[in-house]
């Protein structure tokens, strides 16, 4: 399973590319305000530092508008995937802009027949918002269950792309699912990595070298 980090703060997405398991970057309208920075300026530097696709957003409702939005957008790097919502203008958008070779991710899809829609206009990705659903008191992991089933059923290749991630449950799931990607804030990220036995383990293993008296260096 591919991992993305969701966010734009340059600082976050270098610490977290330099541990190796870093495949991608999403990001949004919210989260390019709680940058502070210029919308061209932070995705030019975000694809400078990522290799994998970054996820940048049209902000137009309406496909000729969101359209020239979208190839404005390609032009900032090839590693760009032009981000468009789940409407008809949208998928308007997407098949165009799929046909002529640019990477699209298809987001706020929030059912397994609204992603089956953007599949079939040839979406790289689809984005399912899973913490969304959770908030309201409904299963997100169960839509992610769904639309793995039918795109296994017809052979899509549009990548399934586990947005809204809340917690590493929500990862844990994504993975035992079998969903392509997942997209998950920094702060998520960072606790995948924790776990009581492993800190208490280091402090063993670290106590028991002091009292060797070597050095390694």
């Amino acid at each position: 399973m591919k991992f993305f980090v969701d966010t734009a703060d340059i600082s976050d997405i270098r610490e977290l590319a330099a541990t190796g398991l870093l495949d991608g970057v999403t990001t949004n309208p919210s989260l390019i305000k709680k940058s502070g920075r210029d919308f061209m300026e932070v995705i030019a530097e975000i694809c400078d530092v990522v290799d994998g696709p970054v996820s940048a957003e049209t902000v137009a409702t309406d496909h000729a508008t969101m359209l020239k939005e979208g190839r404005k957008l390609a032009k900032i790097a090839k590693n760009i995937a032009v981000k468009v919502p789940l409407t008809v203008d949208g998928l308007k958008t997407c098949k165009v802009l799929t046909e002529a070779g640019t990477m699209v991710n298809v987001t706020l899809c929030f059912s397994a027949t609204q992603a089956l829609l953007a599949a079939k206009a040839g979406a790289t990705f689809i984005s399912p918002f899973v913490g969304r659903h959770d908030d309201i008191s409904q299963d997100g992991m169960a839509v992610i269950e769904d639309i793995r089933l039918i795109y296994d059923n017809y052979d899509f290749a549009t990548e399934i792309l586990v947005a809204s991630v809340r917690h590493p449950v929500h990862v844990l799931e994504s993975a035992r699912i079998g969903a392509d990607v997942v997209t998950v804030p920094p702060e998520v990220i960072r606790k995948l990595f924790k776990h009581p036995l492993t800190d208490r383990g280091l402090e063993a293993f670290l106590k028991d070298w002091d009292e060797t008296g070597q050095s390694i260096l």
